[in-house]
């Protein structure tokens, strides 16, 4: 049976990757947008309307992502996966970087709240039918930065971490249901929306610091993903997958 996989923030950059490495693997794809409307909508096109479908919706509210998990659920039968991805308003950019002393709260919280806020709301809301077809799938777009900030950027990397926190504890809880949970941590990515303004001397310090001397693609992610979200990782949870070249070792 194909399986049907949501992936918020999926009109560009990595999402963008990972919904079409989705569907060229078989995947039914969920396409989530907030304001790329037209980005998502060229998407579903190149996908084909009988394997993919642009829903818009703001996954920090409850409201808006209940309807997205309805509307999903409705076009394709069920959701068999969902991934968190979507990025709230950050960008990698070391020269702009607040340092922490100028940082306020409000920062971490809009992290925090893009971050984790919006994993809680789109696992609360489909887990239902998780749980009624005693299957599913979580999976959780993190960062290798908590373990080597090469660049500290506070906010983002800690609701980051605490993003692993969530998902083990999803898996410890609901591995009864069948249910798995994990994340899949990337490197910087070379190139996202959000690194495109990382300077070349960062992206080449971390191409010599691993040893692949590369740095990594949202190809090298989105093949991770597709890998978690088909029935060969069915026996996988609670983990946190980290590909950024070897750059950090578990």
């Amino acid at each position: 049976m194909t399986r049907t996989v949501l992936v918020t923030g999926s009109s560009r950059g990595l999402g963008a990757t990972i919904a079409k490495t989705l569907a060229e693997q078989g995947f039914q794809v969920v396409i989530n947008y907030y304001q790329s409307k037209d980005a998502a909508e060229k998407l579903v096109s190149e996908i084909g309307e009988e394997n993919a479908i642009a829903i818009r919706a703001d996954v920090t509210n409850r409201n808006e992502v209940d309807e997205l998990i309805k509307k999903g659920t409705e076009y394709f039968g069920q959701i068999d996966v969902v991934v968190n991805n979507a990025l709230v308003d950050f960008k990698f950019d070391p020269n702009k970087q607040k340092p922490f002393t100028e940082l306020t709260w409000d920062d971490y919280q809009k992290q925090l709240d893009g971050t984790l806020k919006a994993a809680f709301n789109i696992v609360q809301s489909v887990i239902p039918q998780f749980i009624e077809r005693q299957n599913g799938s979580i999976i959780s777009i993190g960062t290798n930065l908590y373990q080597n900030p090469v660049v500290p950027y506070h906010e983002y990397t800690t609701a980051k971490a605490g993003l692993i926190g969530f998902t083990r504890n999803i898996a410890s809880e609901l591995g009864v249901y069948g249910i798995k949970a994990n994340v899949v941590s990337g490197g910087l990515l070379k190139t996202t929306n959000a690194s495109a303004v990382t300077t070349p001397e960062v992206f080449n310090l971390i191409a010599q610091s691993t040893p692949l001397k590369k740095v990594t693609t949202p190809q090298d992610v989105a093949n991770m993903v597709a890998y978690l979200s088909s029935e060969n990782a069915d026996g996988i949870t609670g983990q946190n997958f980290t590909v950024d070249g070897g750059l950090t070792m578990n």
